[in-house]
């Protein structure tokens, strides 16, 4: 009996094999239309993405991702590139907002590039969140000398 019913479980699983190896392999045939045109490949955009867009899901709040872009920014200004340099700081100001250093950078670099009310503004957020900075005398002497030189180029 009990030779029967393993016969019979055989035959079963065995009928049901051989219906799904019958059944239409359509998924796997490949599409019958003509293969895409090539199109030309477009023109590289300038700099314009940076981490927090391009990655959307990227936590707002990532003090450890603001370390590295300022890093990485440092190094960009030490090469001369500050437009990257500039991108890197303000991504470090959005991955730890209220974090002052990203903007006496941010300042810096503003600064060698000739945006000299960016870089104002950006002295005077980075004296606005660490009022007490060891700097500050130094970076508020900055502003002043900037606030001059604006005044002088619009005379």
């Amino acid at each position: 009996m009990n030779l029967l019913r393993q016969l019979s479980g055989l035959c079963l699983l065995a009928g049901v094999g051989l219906c799904f190896a019958a059944w239409p392999a359509s998924a796997q045939d490949p599409p019958a239309s003509a293969p895409p045109k090539k199109q030309d490949a477009p023109k590289p955009k300038p700099n314009t993405d940076s981490a927090v867009q391009s990655a959307p899901d990227q936590p707002k709040w990532d003090p450890l991702r603001a370390e590295k872009d300022i890093e990485i920014g440092k190094y960009y200004m030490k090469k001369g590139d500050m437009d990257a340099a500039i991108d890197r700081f303000q991504d470090a100001t959005n991955a730890k907002p209220g974090y002052a250093i990203p903007f006496l950078y941010l300042g810096e670099a503003y600064e060698k590039k000739g945006k000299k009310k960016q870089a104002v503004k950006a002295y005077q957020r980075y004296i606005d969140l660490y009022p007490h900075a060891e700097d500050g005398d130094k970076i508020r002497k900055k502003i002043a000398k900037l606030h001059e030189e604006i005044d002088k180029e619009r005379s």
